[in-house]
């Protein structure tokens, strides 16, 4: 496995390279766009792998990624990678206001439909015929030329799983996997989708890993990581993840704990069993050992060391990030 982790900025990026992180990735949110960003990636940055992990998939067309995606890859040719996520059935209805039913059908076929502009040839028709989506462009400019981008979907469920192996190249693993979920859950999902798909590439994985690394105050990142956690499991979806791991108590208290607003509760109802097996954290020895313990059972190609955000400042974020860098100094590649 490579380490990755989200846009710590340029002068951050810069020792983050020489540290030996092999990729950087960024998003969407109201208040910062995934492709804005990966320019600012790509002026930013010299050998590492670049991407948006995750896009908000609906937001935008499948013209509109690849577009994106092509005109950085004239600058940084062979170093991007492309994350798609479907976003919450609330933020494409209320926020996008588009469909935002069956969407992951809707998911495989914006991805197909970016991957037919990414391979678009000059001189040839882009065509692309699904439920979604349909494309039928005569470009007569001789602007195009295949692409290989690797397409990544996010993916937390095995309907996910599969689909992100079956019309992609890989999958994004949210902050939560655990080791029996990626080995259990997830590979055996993204086998059976690149089977699906006639694929006889094994599937890519990246991943997020919460990571929160502080000698000077390791009790705080140890409450911001299970604060995290907590954060997290609030969400309804990932019930199955929950009971595979029977968890259902703590986070019933925890998500009683978010309606009435005490934060510290549900930090405090996240047990040190969810602590060891979802995070990394607590002094820099204490981080090297958990990562160690875990390195077999993280994502096979990228892992990205994620600081908590949920109630942590831009500047310890920052922090976390810096001090996250003596993890992966001197780490072997697997």
């Amino acid at each position: 496995m490579k380490f990755g982790m989200s846009w710590p900025g340029r002068e951050v990026a810069r020792e983050a390279e020489q540290a030996g992180v092999a990729a950087f990735v960024t998003g969407d949110f109201v208040d910062h766009d995934a492709y804005l960003n990966l320019a600012e990636m790509v002026a930013g940055t010299e050998r590492a792998m670049l991407g948006p992990a995750i896009a908000y998939a609906f937001a935008r067309t499948p013209y509109a990624h690849a577009t994106a995606m092509r005109q950085l890859h004239a600058q940084a040719p062979g170093r991007l990678f492309l994350g798609l996520g479907t976003a919450a059935f609330r933020i494409n209805r209320d926020w996008f206001g588009v469909p935002a039913d069956r969407p992951m059908a809707r998911i495989a076929e914006t991805a197909e439909a970016v991957r037919a502009w990414l391979h678009a040839e000059n001189g040839e028709k882009v065509r692309y015929s699904g439920e979604f989506q349909q494309i039928d462009a005569d470009v007569r400019a001789p602007v195009l030329g295949r692409l290989e981008i690797p397409v990544l979907l996010a993916g937390f469920n095995t309907r996910m799983a599969a689909t992100a192996a079956r019309v992609g190249d890989g999958i994004i693993g949210h902050g939560l996997f655990t080791a029996s979920w990626w080995n259990e859950i997830i590979r055996p999902a993204t086998t059976l989708g690149a089977q699906q798909g006639g694929h006889d590439r094994t599937p890519l994985e990246h991943g997020w890993i919460i990571t929160a690394v502080d000698d000077a105050s390791p009790e705080r990142a140890i409450a911001d990581a299970r604060r995290m956690i907590a954060f997290y499991l609030t969400v309804k979806t990932y019930d199955p993840f929950v009971d595979h791991h029977g968890w259902q108590e703590p986070v019933a208290r925890l998500r009683a704990a978010f309606r009435s607003g005490d934060t510290t509760a549900m930090a405090d109802a996240v047990t040190d069993e969810m602590l060891t097996e979802i995070a990394i954290c607590g002094t820099t020895a204490e981080a090297r050992a958990t990562l160690a313990r875990r390195a077999k059972d993280l994502p096979r190609d990228i892992g990205y060391l994620a600081p908590p955000s949920y109630l942590v400042s831009h500047k310890r974020r920052a922090a976390y990030a810096r001090s996250s860098l003596a993890l992966i100094e001197d780490q072997p590649s697997r």
